[in-house]
């Protein structure tokens, strides 16, 4: 054998390393990394010097609407996310709309109006929250740090040390604080103290999405995903071990093929609960015991579903809106004009379908048939949190930080 040849196999297990690792790293490590398909396609087109070669976002058509949209208000929540890959929400309790953004402001607004009832300013970095409890609001920051502030007035109230960053909303129940970590932790918090009540820790694969689902407290269990594919369930009360199963199969060659990450916040109805997973499908499961009641593996998300009496919604990994049977999983409609516009979660209300998209689009789609009806835009930057209704009120934050209140006229 040649040195040529030495030499240019020698090149090539350099740039598989490299790739392997750099996916890693990227997928687990960069707030600026929003997707796999983010990640892959910029590193293979620098080796092969091409060009991106992914799928382009569909361009709007100008069309008659439907419906007729108004903006009631729109307001400035400093920096918002500022441009990164965040779980910063709007939250709505006690006749106000919260909102938080990634160098530490925290804002209190009317739902009517959208004037400012109080402001925070703290040196914490955000990036998870708010959550609301009886009188307490709930962030977590990158920097290892649960806050609490007072509902009523902003004022800090405790702050806790945790064991990693904070990617998914807090959540409050019976007088307890859970929270997800990105190094896999489950911890429970006091919500008047702050002191902690339990810790349940659960290694997390080499390779994963950025990003972890807010738990979902139902009944007197916690229960969220992992990204290994499985659902499991503590108690509540002191963290003990109740159920798992496993939602998301692994399949293919790579370690990216095998990807099955359950990122997206649980949902339950009636005793059942609802989860999507990134390339391992959605699946309906018994809150009682874990057993997987049905599995759609033809759908792969990461942002998020929700659903109305009957029927659940979803966003997929290409921008398609689905509407499916809650019974079964069967899919009734399928939305695919907005393709790759990297939609925002769905929220569903009368009937209507809201999506934000990476423009600053907010769209209501039909919960018939799932056609555009209208939409409009509130900024130029990317909306990536689901939307939230209250009164036939849409709520959406981008992450340019506008904070705005529409409606249909």
């Amino acid at each position: 054998m040649n040195n040529y040849t030495n030499q240019a196999q020698g090149e090539s297990r350099k740039i598989s390393i490299f790739l392997a690792c750099f996916a890693i790293a990227l997928l687990t490590g960069c707030s600026a990394i929003d997707t796999v398909g983010d990640s892959v396609s910029g590193i293979t087109d620098y080796f092969r010097g091409g060009e991106d070669n992914a799928d382009p976002p569909s361009i709007l058509v100008e069309s008659t609407p439907e419906l007729k949209i108004e903006v009631l208000w729109k307001e400035s929540v400093g920096v918002g996310a500022d441009e990164k890959s965040l779980k910063l929400l709007p939250a709505i309790g006690n006749g106000k709309v919260l909102a938080a953004d990634r160098e530490g402001r925290v804002q209190a607004r009317s739902l009517t109006t959208g004037k400012l009832i109080w402001e925070t300013k703290t040196e914490i970095n955000f990036s998870g929250g708010p959550g609301l409890g009886r009188d307490s609001v709930i962030l977590g920051s990158s920097n290892a740090e649960v806050l609490a502030l007072n509902s009523e007035t902003g004022a800090v109230l405790w702050k806790s040390a945790v064991s990693s960053e904070v990617l998914s909303v807090p959540v409050v129940a019976n007088g307890i604080v859970v929270v997800r970590t990105t190094d896999g932790s489950v911890i429970a918090l006091d919500e008047k103290t702050g002191g902690k009540r339990w810790n349940y820790e659960r290694s997390v694969p080499a390779l994963s999405i950025r990003g972890t689902g807010s738990p979902l407290i139902a009944e007197a269990n916690v229960i969220g995903g992992y990204d290994n594919g499985k659902l499991m369930a503590l108690r509540l009360a002191d963290g003990k071990y109740v159920w798992e199963t496993t939602v998301a199969i692994p399949k293919g060659r790579s370690e990216i093929e095998r990807l099955v990450d359950l990122d997206v916040d649980p949902i339950e109805i009636n005793g059942v609960i609802y989860v999507a997973s990134y390339q391992g499908g959605i699946a309906a499961i018994s809150e009682l015991d874990g057993d997987v009641l049905w599995r759609n593996e033809a759908i792969s998300s990461h942002s998020g579903l929700t659903h109305d009496f009957r029927y659940l919604y979803l966003s997929d990994s290409e921008s398609h809106v689905w509407q499916l049977d809650q019974r079964n999983g069967a899919s009734l409609w399928k939305q695919k004009e907005l393709h790759q516009r990297r939609l925002t979660a769905p929220a569903v209300y009368e009937n209507y379908v809201v999506v934000g998209d990476f423009e600053g689009y907010v769209h209501w789609l039909s919960i018939t048939d799932g056609r555009q009806l209208g939409r409009v835009q509130i900024t130029d930057s990317a909306i990536d949190a689901q939307p939230v209704v209250l009164d036939n009120t849409v709520y959406v934050y981008a992450k340019d930080g506008t904070l705005a209140a529409l409606k249909i006229k």
